[in-house]
């Protein structure tokens, strides 16, 4: 071989590693394996998931599936409380004895303690044995949904793939190795006891098929209502099957051992009771349907599924860099004082890839973990809490093109607004659906509070309610707002019709007893209490309700005998909008002293965000007072928290005001994300991750006033220059948007239906008159 010949084919070497080598540009990498559970990357379909760690001795792929609950719908019998009990407590509120009120509304209503938790379905482990480990790496690509771990065990490398199949409904690893000896130790399945109680049995029913069987039980707690213990609940049957290429795999009772395996391929299908009366069955058929694929064909089905939903919206911020910097280092920079933009638009592709990964329809909704818990009990039961946490899992929904995820949100809530009607006719003795502010899988609507300044709210029906209309609001879907958004709306609004009662203070109507989520006051006796007459959070959300049941009416033509009640209730209603004397937005029925001034929970700013009763045009003053209201806030130590965090880069983004969401976009990265970018409260919950994506598109493009879409609305200096394509506006708009030097330079927005409105950039407008299809290029 020649001189030039050998440098040619070094430089051929060169090349190749760089490209083998290199991480994908949407990707989260690490140099060595995850530590701890907070540190593994996520996987999921919608429904079946997994935190894959990339351990090289031992690795452990923890699995989870969305519908792994203990119980049943009948655990419990009617709601507690009656209409004379509600009147009871009503009237100690007109006599100001709000503590009184705050017990009474707990001992009557409520079930304290319910201790059902969403529960992990297991580990998958695999003992490699691998030693003398070097040119280690750990990759999620957002583009293609997988996890890539690569290494080199005693110089020869080993590769492992993990993805989660939605059109499969499988869990797939592919490990390849290039060393003589071939893959050599076992393949293991289990899951953690209850209290000391074994949960599955695990046993290989095939020379190639593992099984893991079991139903989903729950002792640890006491509460104050039967069932506890809870010793039934969903049932589950796991299938993995193994393959080998070279080398052999070797039956044991409950595991597999592998000797010189050059490549190792495991399909892993898990059904439950809860989707499937014979999950067992289905399990066969989804296990018979991939048997006989190789690992690249489902990967390629995989691909397309996945890439269809991710690739909608694309997002820059800055200039193009390569992605060589692990991504724990770079919060580790951020936390030591640098701005790094390539971070900020990977943690938002990363909530579009949470969102795909853990709500797809016919799955559940994403719960307060997405669907990744690895315990028995989870922090909060991993469950449904709806004064804020579930709504925000689906803010980045709409606006980041992703409606059928919402669809999970949709199918839940029409299950809670049943069950509601039944707590509204037997616990209260009124028409409609009553929400209490926590659920779970088998929707549950009573309150459950040991105390009621966190478990004794009424708005959450209102909330819920309210992304029906947003929904509607995007796509302008008349079927959706008829066939889904009526009915729903409907039974809210007839609840808080019914619920009303007039204040004798001012002959208005209000919301009592009344609460603001999580927060409490001091009274005139000197006492922290959290009931009162007519919050502002509640008198803002059955404002709102109103007005979009109103709206739905005058859309749909209809004329119900309850649209006039509800107009003039609404004329009656107080408003949820009162400035104090210092200029702040009041958040109860008058000015109180707060034991938290600086609470995280913003509750009487909902009308401002996620409602839209507050703009900069329409209501200026009431605009103003929400920022002192912030300001107020912040001053005194609020947020911290990362989904109260994300409210704020939210709330920033609606005040136009660039610099301040840019700042809390850095509190954000600095103070509450762990090294896999999953969002720290803490523990982890997930909402903070949906709920940075949403702020960061609300900073980019806002259309909730009326028919306008802005551009740029709270651009902050660090992102100088910058595109985004793939937005949606509401009336069914896509918007692209690129800007340099911090002016916008050019935008595309094309209409899906056609329509008329205006377009927004730094207080100059345009109107446009588009016809279905119609593009609209405006350059700066």
């Amino acid at each position: 071989m020649t001189a030039n010949s050998r440098s040619f084919f070094i430089s051929v070497a060169v090349l190749f590693f760089c490209l083998t080598s290199s991480f994908a540009q949407k990707s989260l990498w690490y140099q060595q394996p995850a530590e701890k559970w907070e540190d593994a990357l996520p996987i999921g379909n919608g429904r079946l998931g997994a935190m894959v760690f990339g351990k090289t001795n031992t690795e452990r792929i923890q699995l989870n599936e969305d519908s792994l609950w203990p119980g049943g719908p009948d655990d419990w019998g009617p709601a507690p409380g009656k209409r004379s009990d509600l009147e009871e407590i009503r009237k100690m509120l007109l006599l100001g004895e709000n503590k009184k009120a705050d017990s009474l509304l707990v001992e009557r209503f409520s079930r304290k303690g319910v201790l059902r938790s969403h529960q992990t379905l297991g580990d998958l482990w695999l003992d490699l044995g691998h030693t003398d480990i070097s040119a280690y790496s750990r990759e999620l690509d957002l583009e293609t949904a997988s996890v890539i771990i690569r290494y080199k065990t005693d110089g020869f490398q080993v590769t492992q793939k993990v993805f989660s199949s939605a059109p499969d409904q499988a869990l797939v690893v592919e490990i390849t190795t290039e060393h003589p000896d071939g893959l050599n130790g076992h393949i293991r399945l289990s899951r953690p006891d209850d209290e000391g109680f074994p949960t599955v049995s695990v046993q290989t029913v095939t020379p190639q098929i593992l099984e893991m069987s079991g139903e989903i039980t729950q002792r640890k707690g006491e509460v104050d209502s039967k069932p506890a213990p809870i010793l039934h609940g969903v049932r589950f049957q796991s299938l993995l099957f193994a393959e080998n290429k070279e080398g052999t795999l070797t039956v044991e009772k409950d595991r597999f051992s592998m000797r010189g395996v050059q490549k190792l391929t495991l399909k892993l299908v898990t059904n439950t009771s809860f989707y499937h009366r014979d999950f067992r069955g289905e399990n066969q058929k989804q296990l018979l349907a991939i048997k006989g694929m190789d690992f690249d064909s489902l990967y390629a089905r995989h691909l397309k599924d996945y890439g269809e939903l991710f690739n909608r919206v694309s997002l820059r911020l800055g200039d193009v860099v390569k992605n060589d910097i692990p991504t724990d280092l770079r919060i580790k920079q951020v936390q030591e004082g640098k701005t790094d933009l390539f971070l900020e638009s990977l943690l938002f592709d990363f909530g579009r890839y949470l969102l795909i990964a853990s709500s797809r329809p016919g799955t559940l909704p994403a719960n307060l973990q997405g669907i990744w818990n690895p315990h028995i009990s989870a922090p909060w039961n991993a469950d449904y809490h709806m004064n804020i946490n579930m709504q925000m899992n689906y803010w980045p929904a709409e606006v980041t093109n992703l409606s059928e995820l919402h669809d999970p949100f949709f199918d839940f809530t029409d299950g809670i607004v049943n069950s509601g009607k039944i707590t509204a006719r037997e616990s209260y003795g009124m028409r409609g659906a009553a929400f209490g502010h926590t659920t779970d899988i088998w929707k549950p609507t009573f309150l459950q509070a040991a105390t009621a300044y966190w478990g004794g709210w009424i708005g959450a029906g209102g909330w819920m309610a309210q992304h029906y209309w947003e929904r509607f609001a995007f796509t302008q879907d008349r079927r959706f707002l008829q066939e889904r958004l009526y009915p729903a709306l409907t039974e809210v609004a007839a609840f808080y019709a019914d619920w009303l009662v007039e204040d004798p203070k001012d002959g208005k109507l209000v919301s009592a007893p009344s609460t603001s989520p999580e927060n409490s006051f001091i009274n005139a006796k000197g006492e922290s209490v959290a009931t009162t007459m007519g919050a502002a959070m509640d008198q803002q959300i059955i404002a709102e309700v109103f007005d979009h049941f109103i709206a739905a009416c005058e859309i749909l033509d209809l004329q119900p005998a309850l649209l006039d009640e509800i107009k003039e209730k609404r004329g009656k209603l107080r408003s949820g909008l009162q400035v104090g004397k210092e200029g702040r937005l009041l958040e109860w029925d008058q000015e109180y002293a707060e034991p938290e001034k600086g609470h995280r929970h913003m509750s009487h700013l909902y009308a401002f965000h996620p409602g839209n009763a507050v703009t900069k045009s329409t209501t200026p003053e009431l605009f103003d007072a929400v920022k002192k209201t912030l300001d107020y806030r912040l001053a005194n130590g609020g947020a911290g928290t990362g989904w109260s965090r994300a409210w704020l880069i939210n709330f920033s983004a609606r005040l136009q005001e660039g610099e301040m969401a840019h700042e809390h976009i850095q509190k954000l990265i600095t103070q509450s994300l762990y090294s896999n970018l999953f969002d720290a409260h803490p523990p982890f919950q997930i909402d903070g991750n949906f709920g940075y994506t949403a702020g960061v598109a609300e900073m980019l493009l806002q259309s909730h006033e009326g028919n306008s879409i802005h551009l740029l609305p709270a651009l902050p200096g660090a992102w100088a220059s910058g595109e985004v394509k793939g937005l949606k506006a509401r009336g069914n708009y896509s918007v692209d948007i690129s800007w340099e030097n911090g002016i916008l330079k050019s935008a595309v927005i094309t209409s899906h239906l056609g329509g008329k409105g205006k377009v927004n950039y730094q207080g100059k407008e345009k109107q446009f008159d588009l016809q279905k299809g119609a593009v609209l290029e405006l350059v700066f």
